[in-house]
């Protein structure tokens, strides 16, 4: 088994940290730069920065807070949320962003990832999927859940695979802030889909589920919000749970 790494979401609606249930009836939940540093400190392996509001109400990335938030971190962190042209990453990056998700401009134009992996570096590329149940299959959605692209989404994580994706982040809405426990049957698929790692997100009520995330489900990593925001558990508590289950993790 790989190291799993432990990575704190911070979604961030007008500067603010929010947090909601499947996309919805948003809460604030802090200072995006002071949770930010607080998860750096206590041993996180990467942040993970959305702007939610930048894609449906056609807004820039927040360069500024990102820039903040950067000047804190001191692991890798990813930038989302507003991508929309070769243009945005590179401001992102420059920003200190050090890998940057896109989402609903992927399914618009799907050869963004392909000139985008080009240019900066599949490393650098994060396909984000937010993906809904319908009957037996999951759909990708676009403009922060709100719309269904008809796309299949483990169709689309191959796809976005070939054309040069190097993480998958996979959002379930269904279980987004129900804290029921992570789409284990939808990770599970998608992992054995493709090669690239896959970063579980929603539903992380327990630590059992975040287990079982990894052993069942396959994940890479896992990506946690409203668990650590209110303070339920630290990573330090994740990690030693872990360990103790057989999972590696980075001290």
């Amino acid at each position: 088994m790989l190291t799993i790494r432990i990575i704190p979401c911070l979604d961030v609606e007008s500067g603010r940290v929010v947090k909601g249930i499947r996309f919805r009836n948003l809460k604030d939940a802090g200072n995006p730069v002071e949770m930010a540093k607080s998860y750096n400190d206590q041993g996180a392996d990467e942040v993970t920065f959305l702007d939610i509001g930048a894609s449906y109400k056609s807004r820039a990335t927040m360069i500024d807070v990102v820039k903040k938030v950067s000047a804190q971190v001191f692991i890798p962190l990813t930038v989302g949320g507003g991508i929309r042209k070769t243009g945005d990453i590179r401001k992102v990056l420059s920003a200190g962003a050090d890998k940057v998700a896109i989402c609903t401009s992927a399914i618009e134009r799907p050869f963004l990832i392909s000139e985008a992996a080009r240019i900066f570096g599949s490393q650098c590329i994060v396909l984000s999927i937010d993906a809904k149940k319908d009957g037996n299959k999951w759909f990708a959605y676009t403009h922060g859940g709100r719309y269904n692209s008809g796309l299949d989404a483990i169709d689309w994580a191959k796809k976005g695979e070939e054309l040069g994706a190097g993480e998958i982040l996979l959002n379930s809405i269904d279980k987004d802030g129900t804290r029921k426990g992570y789409d284990i049957e939808l990770t599970r698929k998608v992992a054995g889909s493709v090669r690239i790692p896959v970063i579980a997100s929603g539903g992380a009520g327990n630590l059992k589920q975040i287990l079982d995330a990894v052993v069942l489900g396959r994940a890479d990593a896992i990506l946690i919000a409203s668990l650590l925001h209110y303070g339920k558990y630290t990573i330090t508590q994740i990690k030693k749970y872990l360990q103790k289950k057989g999972v590696r993790v980075r001290c």
